[in-house]
């Protein structure tokens, strides 16, 4: 089964300010309180909640309404706009997917 090309950047991790859904995961500066800055890496990957795992969102959510493909790249565009907005090291940006 494929899975989302994440490069582990971070940027989605501290881009929560303002974002309802994750209120609770905000350390007050939009940074998430599980968010590893000196490895960039969530410090409970395993264990993170629900809605920081792309792969299982898809299928429990969306998988009706959205092929795998689709799902991915308005993810991908997501991600993309996150690490423009934040400056970080191209070298993350992902590229077009394909399932």
């Amino acid at each position: 089964m494929p899975t989302f090309p994440c490069t582990s950047c971070g940027a989605c991790c501290k881009s929560l300010k303002g974002v309802k859904e994750y209120k609770e995961l905000d350390r007050g500066d939009g940074v998430c309180i599980y968010f590893d800055e000196n490895n960039l890496l969530c410090s409970i990957y395993e264990k993170r909640p629900l809605k920081c795992r792309v792969d299982e969102m898809y299928y429990l959510y969306f998988k009706g309404d959205m092929t795998l493909e689709e799902y991915y790249n308005i993810n991908v565009q997501a991600c993309n706009l996150l690490q423009e907005k934040q400056g970080v090291d191209p070298k993350y940006k992902i590229g077009h997917t394909r399932v």
